[in-house]
């Protein structure tokens, strides 16, 4: 598996960087890096937010409040097969961080998915929100049984299937800016994410306005990040000597 997603974006990469630019570390090198901690804090990270989660929706302080439909809701079709796009989100937000190669970028990440979570998680604890009953006969589409068995009013706006793959789109959209990846890898990664971002609502999990939260809250947490990373890391050292006196 490794080789092949190895060769995948080599042949994605330019072929002939400049001779200038700083050394890229290796994809392999990337996946191996910290492997052990990018597995146990993925694996722990989602238990805990799926605690949290479920315990929100069993535990409700606040009225729930109906989020209302957009002319756009009633133009996109209820499409059940973008359930498996939908639920691809769990493979795409272990992408990033699989590709994080420094220590502290990896600890950085981290804080932010924690971030994103806790807002996120804050929202539906004091404003929780459901999506309107769809007029749809969910016995004829089992495939969807284990999700609205599972799912409770609370947790709509915003969504944060939505916001977790913009964040993670934006990331790696970053990522592969550093591995020098060629536009058919930026082009997959831009239509993974929008497809999982249009599923939330082609599912009927979501409305259009919790998707548009969702992108609000991802985008915003994404942009601060990516400024504190400037800020907090060192710049690279270029690849060559400077010839000046």
């Amino acid at each position: 598996m490794d080789s092949l997603l190895i060769g995948s974006i080599a042949m994605l990469s330019p072929e002939s960087p400049s001779p200038l630019s700083p050394p890229v570390p290796s994809v392999r090198k990337r996946l191996q890096a910290w492997w052990w901690a990018k597995m146990l804090g993925t694996t722990l990270g989602m238990a805990a937010f799926m605690m949290v989660y479920f315990w929100l929706l069993d535990h409700p302080r606040f009225a729930v409040t109906t989020m209302p439909l957009t002319a756009l809701d009633h133009l996109i079709p209820f499409l059940p097969f973008t359930l498996p796009l939908y639920l691809s989100l769990w493979a795409y937000v272990s992408l990033a961080p699989a590709f994080l190669i420094r220590r502290d970028e990896l600890i950085s990440y981290g804080a932010a998915t924690a971030v994103l979570s806790v807002i996120g998680l804050g929202v539906f604890y004091f404003w929780p929100t459901a999506v309107p009953p769809a007029d749809i006969d969910w016995s004829q589409h089992p495939s969807f049984l284990f999700l609205k068995n599972v799912d409770s009013a609370g947790n709509a706006c915003p969504s944060l299937h939505v916001a977790f793959a913009t964040f993670t789109g934006l990331w790696f959209a970053r990522l592969g800016r550093e591995m020098r990846g060629g536009p058919w890898l930026h082009g997959a990664n831009f239509l993974w994410c929008l497809g999982i971002i249009v599923s939330t609502v082609t599912t009927r999990q979501h409305v259009v306005l919790d998707a548009m939260a969702g992108i609000v809250l991802g985008g915003a947490v994404a942009g601060g990040h990516f400024f504190y990373l400037r800020r907090s890391t060192p710049p690279i050292a270029p690849a060559f000597p400077s010839t000046h006196a």
